[in-house]
């Protein structure tokens, strides 16, 4: 509070207690305003897949209708009046917000085949053109509506309260503006770190609830504070005690109503959901019938990362090309991989150590140990997929960022005969580092001489640029010998690796001549490796254009991005 503010309350103890409390009421207004940005976005990201461009979406718009709130709020009379009304509804929105938005997905999601249903339709015929499109569209604009109308209605916050301060002092405030924000940006601080800390890692209709409530009581302080000014003040009463029971009710069922939702949007029963300090992890489960093993689907912020029915043919190709180009297999290090499914293909190959880096701790956990919910072991069919890899005495496992983990490495002087690169797609800016030139030149620098890496390198049929776009920037960190490799892997479709050495002959040619063969107990073998580096015609006469990915440009990122959002490669 300012030196002014003080003189003005010196004499009267009950207006300094007033003037505090409003103060410390929109500070608890900003935690609880950021906090809603922060939810609304996360779950727009995973809701709508697309992560980074979600969120950066949400939050530019919710900055620019607060503005528009802040515009909007001198229409209002009665700032008491105004404020004690505004937060209700804040409160409302910010509780159900969550709900409606994957409601409306779910609609949408559902909507063909409750078409289908009612007209008599075979399943291989469910409607996907005309309504359904528009159905599908309007899901996809609905966060965003939401998000505009709770930033429109935070932006009116900080004039109404100006309003009121200056009110009950009796008198313009000279320092009113900058007391006010103080205690804004102070309360944002705030509501960032409960999230970060906790909500991050919590269910998002969870977070919701425990942030309107915070928002009803801050709303309910003002109305106690103030009721005497405020109009139609035995209605708002009533409207608080409603919604508190609502949001009573909405906390206890709101695990259940989040897994239903899942269940609608995922095509299969979801068995396991968690969000981590990185990412929300899904999995689901399809049975097939009563003889045969479920299917899993593992999902990573809406993302798939791998189907139980056809990974084998993924992480064959990423790890068994590496390991065949390689002279020996003594020492493997693995990038990624959290599901321990490339490091049972690489513990097939009778390595003496494999270290494998990994960020997300929960990722590996849920790999690694049982995960029991209402009694049962929901992850047993994860542990036998990868052959409880995690537990064989020659891994190790460090957790951490890849980036700053290899510099620990290097600083060991550790040397690899393998490199395996199982990491995301470059879907968000914070990935683009991990396939920039400076990082392959930190595994080039691990790599023994006569060794090989592989890289997951993304669709060359949707996004043929940025797959060519890891060769290319493989060969500006020194490594002379890159080729390309492609199979059909039902759950993506065309996907796309990277394989690359340091010096002799190409990673086709070692693959060639190589006395090794792919273990028996795989899918892939020696001779359809070497098919897979067949391309089309012309498929490489883009590449002499590329610029390979630097570590602050983005490159990769954008490429990827463009390609998925336009939904072709070039």
């Amino acid at each position: 509070m300012t030196t002014i503010d003080l003189k003005l309350t010196k004499t009267n103890p009950r207006l300094f207690f007033k003037d505090v409390l409003l103060i410390t009421i929109m500070a608890v207004l900003a935690a609880c305003g950021l906090i809603y940005q922060y939810l609304l976005s996360n779950y727009a990201g995973r809701i709508l897949g697309v992560m980074e461009h979600a969120i950066f979406t949400m939050i530019g718009i919710m900055i620019v209708s607060m503005g528009i709130g802040s515009f909007a709020a001198k229409l209002v009379k009665c700032p008491f009046s105004g404020f004690a009304w505004l937060e209700i509804i804040i409160a409302f929105l910010g509780a159900t917000g969550i709900l409606i938005i994957g409601g409306a997905f779910a609609l949408a999601y559902i909507f063909p085949a409750v078409l289908a249903e009612n007209y008599g339709m075979p399943y291989d015929l469910i409607p996907h053109g005309g309504v359904v499109i528009y159905a599908e569209k309007l899901a996809n604009v609905i966060p965003y509506v939401i998000g505009f109308i709770i930033g429109l209605l935070i932006g009116m916050e900080i004039p109404f309260i100006a309003r009121v301060r200056e009110n009950i002092y009796g008198q313009h405030l000279e320092h009113n503006v900058g007391t006010i924000y103080g205690a804004d940006y102070i309360g944002a601080g705030i509501g960032a770190a409960i999230f970060i800390i906790w909500m991050l890692s919590s269910p998002p209709e969870v977070a919701a609830v425990y942030t309107a409530i915070a928002n009803l009581f801050a709303g309910l302080a003002f109305f106690f504070m103030f009721h005497k000014k405020i109009k139609f003040a035995g209605l708002l009463f009533m409207m608080h005690l409603c919604l508190g029971v609502l949001f009573i009710s909405l906390f206890s069922s709101a695990e259940n109503m989040n897994k239903t939702l899942q269940d609608v949007l995922y095509d299969d029963k979801v068995v396991f959901s968690k969000n981590t300090d990185f990412q929300h992890i899904i999995l689901t489960e399809r049975k097939m019938s009563s003889v045969a093993a479920p299917i899993y689907t593992l999902y990573l912020n809406g993302r798939t990362q791998f189907s139980s029915s056809d990974e084998h043919i993924y992480h064959d190709m990423l790890v068994h090309p590496a390991m065949l180009a390689s002279r020996s297999h003594d020492n493997v290090l693995i990038i990624g991989g959290g599901d321990g499914l490339a490091l049972r293909d690489v513990l097939k190959w009778n390595p003496e150590k494999v270290t494998l880096l990994e960020l997300d701790k929960e990722m590996v956990k849920l790999f690694s140990e049982p995960e029991l919910a209402g009694g049962k072991v929901i992850n047993e069919s994860l542990l036998k997929l990868n052959r409880n890899s995690f537990s064989d005495p020659r891994v190790e496992v460090i957790l951490g960022d890849a980036y700053n983990s290899i510099d620990k490495l290097l600083s060991q002087n550790r040397k690899y005969n393998t490199i395996i690169v199982d990491l995301p797609d470059p879907s968000h800016p914070n990935l683009n580092k991990l396939y920039a030139a400076r990082f392959y030149k930190k595994l080039f620098e691990l790599l023994n001489g006569d060794g090989a890496i592989s890289v997951q390198s993304t669709s060359p049929y949707h996004a043929k640029l940025a797959f060519l776009t890891v060769g290319v920037t493989l060969e500006h960190a020194g490594f002379e010998k890159i080729q390309r490799y492609h199979q059909n892997v039902p759950s993506f479709g065309q996907w796309g690796w990277t394989i690359a050495t340091k010096f002799g002959a190409s990673p086709q040619e070692r693959i060639r001549t190589s006395e090794h063969k792919v273990p028996d107990n795989s899918w892939a073998t020696n001779e359809l490796v070497l098919a897979s580096f067949e391309f089309g015609k012309g498929f490489f006469d883009d590449e002499e254009n590329l610029e390979p990915n630097r570590l602050g440009s983005n490159l990769m990122y954008i490429l990827h991005k463009k390609a998925w959002l336009d939904d072709g490669g070039s």
